[in-house]
């Protein structure tokens, strides 16, 4: 395994919230069928057959982020530290943000929650310490409403603040008792605690004015499986000037994020100030 597959595989923080799928098939489908429903029946009578309806969701794995960079071969043997793999290495953990910071990207396809989603007035949410628990609850319930309690038993439930947000959480949970280190989640992701029922997760990477909140593995991420984790090394690679006398190594991940119709209403994008 290469330095750049390893550090690929490292845990992170879109390979815990999405459904993630390694596919070399551009085109990723999500069929389904309208939904049951029951009629009231007499004894004795004749019933109706309901006609089930098929439909079908696509997305193209189109997108795609690139990391190509040229070291100039004397500078690589004198180094005396790098190396080809540590380059590839560290191309990794700027895919893995790149992925972040694109999955955060796609606010637009989530459902909105603000402070009227707080019983307030509409507009945004001014995060402290006296409405976190406010933020909580009506995620919660806005999946109950939206008939997600079955998936938000079996796939958890997780919002994403901002790090300032995030400290006011943590001071809010001590001051009702609560020791963060007593419940650190279980999946190597350090950035995060469970309260209230949810994973709470921080991140850099947000969109300005947006968190992210909703049931786990619902947001579909689809990845080209034959370019993730796949380094390439060119020697003495030619530029638009001529040749140049070094090595070029080039990383990239191609994607896509859907939320599929169905399941949408079970992710939330927090509209905050």
């Amino acid at each position: 395994m290469t330095k750049l597959q390893e550090r690929l595989l490292d845990p992170t923080l879109w390979k815990e919230l999405c459904n993630v799928e390694y596919t070399d098939t551009k085109v990723i489908h999500n069929p389904y069928r309208t939904a049951s429903s029951s009629t009231s029946g007499t004894r004795g009578a004749a019933y109706n057959y309901n006609a089930i309806a098929m439909g079908d969701e696509s997305v193209d794995i189109d997108q795609f982020k690139i990391c190509p960079e040229l070291i100039d071969r004397a500078d690589l043997a004198q180094s005396g530290y790098l190396t080809q793999m540590n380059i590839a290495e560290d191309q990794g953990k700027t895919l893995n943000k790149d992925i972040e910071t694109a999955m955060f990207a796609e606010h637009a396809q989530f459902t909105d929650f603000d402070n009227a989603s707080i019983g307030g007035s509409a507009g945004n949410i001014t995060v402290s310490t006296s409405n976190i628990d406010d933020i909580i609850g009506g995620i919660k319930r806005e999946i109950v409403e939206a008939e997600g309690t079955g998936l938000m038993e079996s796939n958890g439930v997780a919002i994403v603040w901002r790090p300032a947000d995030f400290e006011k959480l943590e001071k809010y949970a001590k001051a009702q008792g609560y020791n963060t280190a007593d419940d650190v989640l279980k999946n190597g992701i350090k950035k995060g605690f469970v309260y209230g029922g949810v994973e709470h997760y921080q991140s850099n990477r947000l969109a300005s004015g947006h968190l992210f909140a909703g049931v786990k593995k619902l947001l579909h991420l689809g990845i080209c499986k034959g370019t993730y984790g796949e380094a390439i090394f060119v020697d003495e690679p030619a530029t638009a000037d001529g040749s140049v006398s070094g090595v070029g190594v080039t990383s990239r991940v191609d994607y896509k994020f859907k939320a599929w119709l169905k399941t949408k209403v079970l992710l939330f994008d927090i509209l905050v100030a």
